[in-house]
């Protein structure tokens, strides 16, 4: 991978994920306790001994940039080795980023400036396990000028994902941008649909003129998987590679969590009995930065109560008092007070739930205090009134809420 450059796009808005991203980037936002989003994507560039990242940002970046620049500022420059942000510069256009391969195409000289023989492309917001060298070994063998990663889907499911046309010999022949039902097959499971996965290997010497050719359709969006790729299907060498889960798990696990429902399960896949995705494995590790904090407590309360938390995740700091927790991501430093059960519920730093409160299948977001006898996720109208529901029901309650309720003070400067 010495000859790779990692580029990892993290500068959309995230509208789907509000009202999370409406202080914060998407890859920024909070995944599995101790995590950020963004921490999945750069452990598998270490742990394929991928160690120059550029990561491009825009929206909202503070959190992010900080988060990037106290947690993974772990490679040597010296040595050639660097994970780095690379804000918007306007260097060749005098718009922000207008698509996927905009934002590659704007930043076309520092991508230049290190002599890459491969560019690979990667997103911020994906949940998966991949080695990348695999990807790479295969892109040389076959001769590809470009290899694009899929992965296996259900045929009912295509209308949520770009799917690939392949060949038997793992050549790209075609894409349909979600349709509404296909008949094709993948060549590698003919039960299957090969779908795109939004990560891209190119020859740098492709690349470039690519990229300029794009910029200069006034006709284009600029986005990599509808305009960039289905154009060179016929001039180039455009191969796939079948997805190799590093998961160690029966299914292949893959997460687009652009969504609130998709994020809450993938916080949810985490807590259950057998983890659908593995932070346990100590061959393929998931990295972050942590703040410094004493170890969780479970507390015998005063009135008799047990603090229980059972098939959760509770990260440093927290304290459970007198309470129950069910099925929940609980981040650093929340605090569940007696008499309350919380259920099913990702809390983010910070929280302290009062006494006598009842939660369910909500996701609370940082710095929020939970009055003492609070009712939340088992009336949506009710809820509705007063927080964010989406279609299927989860709540999602924001630090505003807090603030009209009482609450510790927040410092907005320093909170994220």
């Amino acid at each position: 991978m010495k000859d790779t450059l990692g580029v990892l796009l993290a500068g959309g808005a995230g509208e789907r994920l509000y009202p999370l991203t409406r202080d914060r980037a998407k890859p920024a936002v909070t995944f599995g306790g101790i995590y950020r989003i963004i921490d999945v994507t750069l452990s598998n560039c270490i742990n394929s001994d991928l160690r120059r990242v550029y990561i491009l940002t825009q929206y909202k970046a503070l959190s992010l940039n900080r988060h990037i620049r106290e947690g993974w500022n772990i490679l040597g420059r010296e040595m050639g080795e660097f994970i780095e942000v690379l804000p918007p510069m306007k260097r060749v256009s005098e718009q922000w980023y207008q698509g996927t391969a905009d934002a590659v195409y704007q930043n076309i000289y520092s991508i230049g400036s290190e002599q890459p023989k491969h560019v690979l492309i990667l997103s911020g917001d994906h949940i998966y396990k991949m080695n990348y060298g695999r990807m790479l070994r295969q892109h040389n063998e076959s001769g590809a000028d470009v290899t694009l990663a899929t992965i296996q889907i259900d045929p009912l499911e295509v209308q949520r994902f770009g799917v690939v046309d392949v060949d038997r010999d793992s050549r790209v022949i075609g894409f349909l941008e979600k349709p509404s039902k296909t008949d094709l097959r993948s060549p590698y499971n003919p039960d299957k649909v090969s779908a795109s996965m939004g990560i891209y290997l190119f020859n740098t010497d492709v690349l470039i003129p690519v990229l300029l050719k794009d910029a200069e359709d006034r006709n284009s969006s600029h986005d990599f998987g509808k305009d960039v790729l289905p154009k060179m299907v016929d001039e180039y060498r455009v191969y796939s590679f079948d997805f190799v889960d590093e998961n160690k798990k029966e299914a292949l696990y893959w997460r687009d969590v652009g969504t609130l429902e998709a994020f809450y399960e993938a916080n949810m896949d985490i807590v259950s009995v057998s983890p659908v995705f593995n932070l346990y494995d100590a061959d393929w590790p998931i990295r972050t930065h942590q703040r410094q904090y004493p170890p969780a407590k479970f507390v015998f309360a005063e009135t008799g109560r047990m603090g229980t938390a059972l098939d959760s995740i509770v990260s440093a700091g927290c304290i459970v008092s007198g309470s129950m927790v069910r099925n929940c991501v609980l981040s650093p430093d929340v605090r569940v007070n007696s008499y309350s059960e919380v259920d099913a519920s990702i809390l983010f730093s910070h929280v302290n739930v009062g006494r006598h409160c009842r939660i369910r299948r909500a996701i609370i977001d940082r710095d929020v205090h939970i009055p003492e006898g609070t009712t939340i996720g088992y009336d949506s109208e009710a809820d509705r009134q007063r927080y964010f529901v989406t279609e299927s029901g989860i709540t999602v309650v924001t630090r505003d809420y807090s603030l009209f309720e009482n609450p510790v003070t927040v410092d907005y400067f320093t909170s994220e």
